[in-house]
């Protein structure tokens, strides 16, 4: 069946009568949880909301003032799921969210002409796309496009959308032999009734589904952004189209604004000065790690300096790592004084090294890690993740009446 929908892709309001409603669930996600919530599966004599088909989403709006949660298609039929009841054989008004549904067929028209162009340029032919919340793409069934190759595509592109290029929509019956030359991906295997083929003059006829444009000049511009690697040793390219790229450069523009104060320049500078601060930060990364070594020398050398040499030594450094602990402990390198050192936030997660006699640190090495609340092993070296570094306190008294009974016993 085609839909009201289909047929007149550019009208937002449509009045039908209601053939069956009865309740639902409806798979759904809240807060990023896939949850199912009661609704109302509701299906009309005709809708003007396209259930999603052919690569494009399903459309938004509202029937009779009532909120619509989701179109899908079902065979012939376009079915409806609702917040709330509606009573079968009522007529009742259809609304589309004219946003959402145009902007879809801005992207998809969009879709079928750089699908069209990059054919016909270089034989890349498409074999699925998707059509995202922000940046759609279309799988092309080649291992590369170059720089060239997309820049060509898109000057094309631009092109037919400058030169208004009609874009035609004609219905046939599934058995007509001139279906046969027209480009498609299959349709779906319970498709019913007429088959709608959408002409982009002189540029592409394709079998679908899907909402149209009338015209590329509604497309207004489209622009390819980049490629990359999909499954199969295809090519997926990102694109955007009317409205969508309005936004895009819109949103560029204001990183770019950001950016001349953060940068105090002028965009041409921006590269520039990026790699110059990458530069510099990394110059100061590795002068740090040489200080911190450094320090970690010192304080091992405070330890060795004492006499007589304490049997345990505790040791937290807020900013410090794993590899400013090694340190430390290499340069001791006593394996009769036990060790218990920290590194990371003062009262959240951080790192835990015990070292010292492996008696020793098979017995606390595990219960230290339990009380600062993490997870570990290693036998001269008990090494670990843990989450609650504000313990420390607790875990050095509890060493400490460990070293104390040992002493008693000897």
């Amino acid at each position: 069946m085609v839909f009201y929908c289909q047929r007149h892709c550019y009208d937002t309001k449509y009045t039908t009568k209601v053939v069956s409603c009865k309740p639902a669930k409806l798979d759904t996600l809240v807060d990023g949880k896939k949850k199912k919530i009661a609704c109302y599966e509701v299906t009309f004599e005709d809708t003007i909301l396209f259930p999603e088909g052919g690569g494009q989403p399903d459309d938004r709006g509202t029937v009779g003032g009532v909120a619509v949660l989701r179109v899908v298609r079902r065979g012939g039929e376009a079915v409806h799921y609702l917040a709330e009841a509606l009573e079968e054989g009522a007529t009742i008004t259809q609304e589309v969210d004219w946003t959402r549904r145009h902007d879809h067929m801005q992207q998809h028209s969009g879709q079928h002409l750089i699908t069209a162009v990059a054919d016909d340029l270089y034989g890349y032919a498409t074999t699925s796309w998707y059509l995202a919340e922000a940046v759609s793409h279309i799988e092309l069934d080649t291992d590369k496009v170059t720089e060239e190759e997309m820049a060509k595509i898109e000057e094309i592109a631009n092109q037919k959308i400058r030169e208004a290029t009609p874009v035609s929509i004609v219905e046939y019956e599934a058995s007509d032999p001139k279906l046969k030359e027209i480009r498609t991906r299959g349709l779906p295997e319970d498709v019913v009734g007429p088959v709608r083929v959408v002409t982009i003059e002189g540029v592409d006829a394709n079998m679908c589904c899907g909402t149209h444009v009338r015209n590329l000049a509604d497309l207004q511009a489209v622009k390819l952004l980049h490629t990359e690697k999909g499954k199969g040793g295809r090519i997926l390219l990102f694109f955007v189209a009317g409205s969508r790229l309005l936004r895009y450069f819109g949103e560029c523009v204001g990183r770019e604004r950001q950016l001349n104060t953060l940068l105090h320049s002028c965009p041409a500078d921006h590269i520039r000065l990026v790699e110059k601060n990458q530069k510099d930060l990394k110059t100061c990364q590795k002068s740090l790690r040489e200080a911190f070594k450094d320090l970690a020398v010192c304080e091992a050398k405070a330890v060795l300096a004492q006499e007589p040499r304490p049997p345990v030594f505790f040791h937290h450094r807020r900013d410090g790592d794993s590899d400013y602990l090694s340190v430390i402990i290499n340069e001791i390198n006593d394996e009769s004084v036990l060790k218990m050192l920290t590194a990371g936030e003062d009262k959240g997660p951080g790192t835990l090294v015990v070292h010292g006699p492996p008696t020793l640190v098979a017995q606390v090495g595990p219960r230290v890690c339990e009380i600062l609340e993490g997870r570990g092993g290693g036998k001269t070296r008990f090494s670990a993740k843990v989450t609650r570094l504000g313990k420390r306190k607790e875990a050095e008294k509890y060493v400490l009446a460990v070293m104390d009974s040992s002493v008693t016993e000897s």
